[in-house]
């Protein structure tokens, strides 16, 4: 059984012959290949290349394309920091949207005058191109809200979610046109599905209420139209508290990637029970404790998670949020064997 197979029945809510396995080994795939941290993110060929060879040498389940949450952001007018060990971001000091005023400036862009939309799309292709008839293609998107606060800063934006709500919607209204037009073109790639950073949408940011109002709407177009090219939705969403419940109402995603108990239920066991029929469940080991922790208990998170989640397929057995990209392999090798022997279903 190849990892679409093995993939495409969990995604059915069917057992295979064992649970998927995604750890989210993206930034640490720069030393298979030595790269840097800025070579990964404007290089298509380089990071295809470390990917692949990832994904080859670990016979991981998926590939996630992705690298940074700067993407989107860059191509707005963002100017974005590049270091060699540290993953590309906004310049704090040099925000594109430094008054309310300027959220009305903020324009729709053509995608293919954007130097990493492209370079993401092209990574895409030669991803496709390369692993795609046997392993599944998911190509990383940031929400348009959280599009929205790199321009911005966060703390300056969730002021104006109070103080200035309409301008903030309208610049998230006119990030969602262009992301329209982004997820076209990376589902022209032939990916398998579109992965949507949901950054806000947990009880470690913003009410569910306010998280609704400001980028629920627009999501939700989003993945409609994602939805209408025959292509699967996905979220990502590592914050605490996440917000499962309307979430999927607005997006009706095939999985969810997460790190956190929902909101609305008091463990992992009833997280299953109440949606694990709804959605494939994609996590939930904690980086943090793989960080600071010594292999057998990495080991022990895995079984964990293989034991509330595997019944009935609907899962696939992950970090909650990207493998911490200062470690080496040695914990994601345990995670990998874990799920190939403890986690068979036959």
């Amino acid at each position: 059984m190849n990892a679409i197979e093995r993939v495409g029945l969990a995604i059915q809510h069917k057992e295979a012959d064992r649970v998927p396995i995604y750890p989210l080994l993206n930034s640490v795939a720069r030393k298979l290949v030595g790269a840097t941290y800025e070579q990964l993110a404007k290089d298509a060929e380089v990071c295809a290349e470390a990917y692949i060879k990832l994904t080859e040498d670990y016979n991981l389940d998926v590939i996630c394309t992705l690298t940074d949450l700067s993407v989107e952001a860059s191509d707005f007018g963002a100017k974005i920091v590049y270091e060699d060990d540290e993953a590309a971001y906004p310049d704090r000091n040099d925000r594109l949207i430094r008054s309310p005023e300027d959220y009305k400036k903020i324009k729709p862009i053509q995608v293919e005058s954007g130097e990493r939309m492209m370079e993401h799309i092209k990574l895409c292709q030669l991803l496709v191109d390369a692993k795609g008839q046997d392993t599944p293609i998911v190509a990383f998107v940031f929400g348009p809200l959280g599009v929205v606060s790199m321009l911005r800063g966060q703390q300056e934006m969730f002021l104006d979610l109070i103080m200035n709500p309409d301008e903030v919607k309208h610049a998230v209204g006119v990030v969602t046109e262009t992301l329209l037009d982004y997820v076209d073109r990376l589902i022209d790639t032939g990916v398998h599905a579109i992965m949507f950073d949901t950054l806000f949408a947990s009880q470690s940011i913003l009410s569910k209420e306010m998280w609704d109002e400001f980028e629920g709407p627009f999501i939700e177009k989003i993945a409609k139209h994602v939805h209408d090219r025959g292509c699967m939705v996905m979220i990502h969403n590592c914050g605490n508290g996440i917000y499962f419940d309307v979430q999927i109402k607005r997006m009706q995603p095939e999985a969810i990637s997460f790190l956190h108990v929902p909101d609305d239920c008091k463990d992992m066991k009833e997280c299953k029970e109440k949606y694990g029929h709804l959605t494939t469940l994609i996590g939930c080991i904690d980086p943090g404790v793989i960080m600071t922790s010594p292999v057998e208990t990495v080991v022990e998170l895995a079984k964990r998670d293989i034991d509330t989640f595997k019944k009935d397929g609907g899962f696939i057995l992950s970090t909650g949020c990207e493998y911490p990209s200062s470690l080496d392999f040695e914990k994601a090798k345990a995670i990998i064997e874990v799920g190939k022997t403890y986690g068979k279903y036959v």
